[in-house]
């Protein structure tokens, strides 16, 4: 754990327990966990985005499927859509 052994730990605990006291020390405990669990919140959520910002997105329609699709197009949607393509150009 952190690198540290069963004395340092044992060491660590005592010079707290010194300087906050017994009946300090199961609030510090709990501030202590809430810090870690907030810490890991935000790191699971920093992952989440990160996932989500390298997957890959949908391609695009394929010119010969938009063409298929214009082809099946009646005669009034090709005019209209013609004119907005028009509209859009100046």
């Amino acid at each position: 754990m952190f690198g540290l052994g069963g004395q340092e730990l044992i060491l660590i605990l005592l010079i707290v327990l010194i300087f906050f006291g017994a009946k300090k020390l199961p609030e510090l405990a709990r501030g202590l966990g809430k810090g870690i669990n907030e810490f890991k919140k935000a790191q699971s959520g920093l992952e989440d985005e990160i996932n989500r910002a390298s997957e890959t997105p949908s391609k695009p329609a394929s010119t010969s499927t938009l063409a298929s699709q214009i082809d099946n197009m009646s005669e009034a949607e090709k005019t209209r859509l013609s004119e907005m393509l028009n509209a859009s150009k100046k």
